[in-house]
């Protein structure tokens, strides 16, 4: 998948929900994952779902409409971590499981289980963007 050039969800919040409700299939999320060296135990924490249930879905099965949202707003988080680290998948795979002090230590793929963990690691790399590190 070329994160670069796939639809940008940043500006359009009814794209997101017009395709949380259709439902994102299994293999988007492994598309998303591959390049960043995300595991399955990861992305089914950041999917709400178990792992057994994210193993046992087919590539063409579609996620419910807030496991979708959840894929969609990583989407988006990696858009954004793509553009802060100029396109490099494997750096920006890397600053999400290392531990940040602005994160009280923790890594940043910690905190994507929750809406507002999307939020704060979208704020660090807003502050990366703009120079500001502490």
């Amino acid at each position: 998948m070329d994160f670069a050039t796939d639809t940008d969800w940043t500006g359009n919040g009814f794209a997101i929900v017009e395709q949380a409700r259709a439902g994102v299939s299994r293999a988007r999320a492994d598309e998303l994952a591959r390049p960043l060296g995300l595991t399955d135990k990861e992305m089914a924490r950041m999917l709400n779902l178990s792992e057994r249930t994210f193993h046992r879905l087919r590539p063409d099965a579609r996620f419910d409409s807030n496991a979708s949202e959840r894929l969609l707003l990583l989407e988006v988080l990696i858009q954004h971590g793509l553009s802060v680290f100029d396109g490099r998948a494997d750096v920006l795979g890397r600053w999400l499981h290392g531990p940040l002090p602005e994160l009280r230590d923790q890594a940043p793929v910690v905190l994507l289980d929750t809406t507002t963990g999307f939020g704060m690691v979208h704020t660090v790399l807003g502050r990366i963007e703009h120079g500001v590190y502490a």
